[in-house]
Order: structure tokens, then sequence, then C-alpha cells
């Protein structure tokens, strides 16, 4: 019996916690990087706007705060006016959407592959629109949208859309975001 009850203590301590059983599986049942580029998504190296002292993001723990972000293209152009007065509500959820990508980017270069996304946490968006203008979770939901259809159920969020009187560069939309990683 003694013999028995070391046996089972060896055997019980060699098992790994739950917490590493659960890290060992994979998060996802596909490859959000391939999901990316069926979607046509190319991602690229963000750059910071000159003259801004900030980082484009920031980890601590297993979270990422993304800075604001704003619908800029490969090119450096950006995507500027009021939604609702220049910008149509399609072309603001285009720009919101373009946002997504843009933060997309910064993700993947921060923590080198998308798989990691264990869920997106809070989407904080604001819309460069006049005061009659009230769709702004409409425009937003470009934003929205992308993040799910790259990680299913685990880009679904909390989420607020504001609207603003004026964005940085006249920017269309401006987007920030928590992330919670897999380490």
């Amino acid at each position: 019996m003694k013999n028995l009850l070391v046996v089972l203590l060896l055997v019980l301590g060699c098992q790994p916690a739950p917490k590493q059983i659960e890290d060992a599986k994979p998060l996802y049942d596909y490859d959000v990087e391939e999901r990316v580029t069926q979607l046509g998504i190319e991602l690229e190296e963000i750059q910071l706007p000159p003259g801004l002292s900030i980082e484009l993001a920031v980890r601590q723990g297993d979270l990422i705060y993304l800075s604001g972000n704003g619908p800029r293209l490969s090119n450096g152009k950006q995507i500027a006016g009021k939604v609702g007065e220049d910008l149509t509500l399609e072309e603001g959820y285009e720009a919101a959407r373009l946002t997504a990508i843009n933060h997309l980017s910064v993700l993947k270069s921060e923590i080198g592959d998308l798989n990691k996304v264990v869920k997106v946490i809070k989407v904080f968006g604001m819309v460069n629109a006049p005061s009659s203008f009230s769709e702004h979770p409409k425009v937003i939901n470009g934003y929205s949208d992308l993040l799910i259809e790259v990680f299913g159920d685990r880009g679904k969020h909390a989420r607020s859309a504001v609207g603003m009187c004026s964005l940085p560069w006249d920017l269309a939309c401006e987007v920030e975001a928590i992330v919670q990683i897999q380490d």
C-alpha cells in the first residue's frame, strides 16, 4: 500500500499543471495568418507620423495596448475628412476597416504571430463627424467586422464608438484597442 501511494504521488507530481495543458492547445482551428492572406490583406510595417513620441503598442503582461491609429494607406496617404459631410457612411466604414488592417500590422510586428491572439478585449473608436451625424457605430463596424473576420469569436469585443469634432490630421476615424495574447 505504501509503495502504491509513492507511485501515485510520483505520477501526480509529473503531470503538467492544468494551465500548462491549456497553453499547449492551439487557440484556433485555422491559421490566422493564412486567413489574413485569404482576405487579401497585406500587412506592412507601420511608421509613426513625424513628431510623435509614443509607442504604437505597449505590452503589459498578456495584454497589448494599441495606440490610436487611423486610416493611412501604405503610400502614406490618409483618408481624411468628416464622415457625413466630406465622406459617406460607406467611406467611413472602409476607413475604419483600413484602420483595423493597420492595427493588425502593428500587432504582428509586436507579437510576431497573429495566432497568439487570445481575445480582442476592448475597442475605442472615434469618428470625425459633424454634430448632426449619429451613425458612429456603423462607421466603427468596419473595424469590428474585420477583426471578427480574422479572429472569429475571439475578435468579438467590448466597444465604444463616439463622434469627435476633429481628429489629428483630419483623419476620418481613429481607433485604439486592447488585445490579450498568449505568451
